[in-house]
C-alpha cells in the first residue's frame, strides 16, 4: 500500500467529483487517497476557502474525512515535527531560490505536509511549484494534481468525460494552475486535443 496524501487544494480541486475522494484504493501499487487534519484546519481558518467550497463542511465530506484521515502515532509526531523544521529552516536560509517562476516559499503548514510524506512515507499531491523545488531537494515523492487524475484514469475511477468535468469546473472557478493547463495537451491530449500553435 502507497499513501497519497492531499495538499489543501489537491483536496478542494478533487473531493467534489471524484467520489469518494479519501480512502480509495487504486492503481497496482495499491495506492491510497488520504488527507491530514491539517486541511481540516486550513479550510476552517480562511474565511475566503469556507464561502469559496460552502460543500467542505456537508455531513457527506465530513464523515468521509474523519474516518479516513491519516492518524499520527505520538512518535511519528515527533518525527514529522524535526522533519519539519529542517525542511522549514532550509527554505528560510534561501527563500530566494522558492521565488522563481511564480512559485511562493513554502511556509509552515506545507513543509509540515511535505515532512507527513516524508516520515510516514507517503506521495504528496500539491500543485504549490514551491513545493516540488523543496521536495526535489529533500527527495520526497510528490505529485500534481493532474498527474494524480491521471492515475485515476489510468485505474479507470474517472473516464475522460470526468475529466473534462473537473478541468471545465476548475476553469470556471478561476482555479486552473498553469501546470494543469499545459497538462490539458500533454497527458490528457486524448481528450482535449493539441494545443493550436
Amino acid at each position: 500500500m502507497t499513501l497519497v496524501l492531499l495538499d489543501t487544494n489537491a483536496y478542494l480541486r478533487l473531493a467534489k467529483r471524484v467520489r469518494p475522494a479519501i480512502g480509495i484504493k487504486f492503481g497496482q501499487k495499491g495506492y491510497v487517497l488520504t488527507i491530514h487534519k491539517s486541511v481540516e484546519d486550513e479550510v476552517h481558518r480562511s474565511a475566503r476557502l469556507r464561502a469559496t467550497y460552502p460543500w467542505f463542511d456537508g455531513q457527506e465530506f465530513a464523515s468521509e474525512r474523519l474516518a479516513k484521515q491519516i492518524r499520527l502515532s505520538a512518535v511519528e509526531k515527533t518525527e514529522v515535527q524535526a522533519a519539519q523544521s529542517v525542511l522549514h529552516g532550509w527554505v528560510l536560509a534561501d527563500p530566494d531560490s522558492y521565488t522563481s517562476g511564480g512559485r511562493s516559499p513554502p511556509g509552515a503548514t506545507d513543509c509540515w505536509l511535505l515532512a507527513l510524506g516524508q516520515v510516514k512515507p507517503a506521495i504528496v499531491v500539491t500543485d504549490d511549484l514551491g513545493m516540488h523545488a523543496l521536495a526535489k531537494d529533500f527527495g520526497i515523492a510528490v505529485w500534481h494534481g493532474f498527474e494524480l487524475l491521471d492515475k485515476l484514469r489510468s485505474a479507470k475511477v474517472v473516464d475522460a468525460p470526468l475529466v473534462r468535468e473537473i478541468y471545465d469546473a476548475l476553469d470556471a472557478n478561476g482555479d486552473l494552475p498553469k501546470s494543469w493547463q499545459e497538462a490539458k495537451h500533454t497527458v490528457f491530449v486524448r481528450f482535449f486535443g493539441p494545443k493550436a500553435r
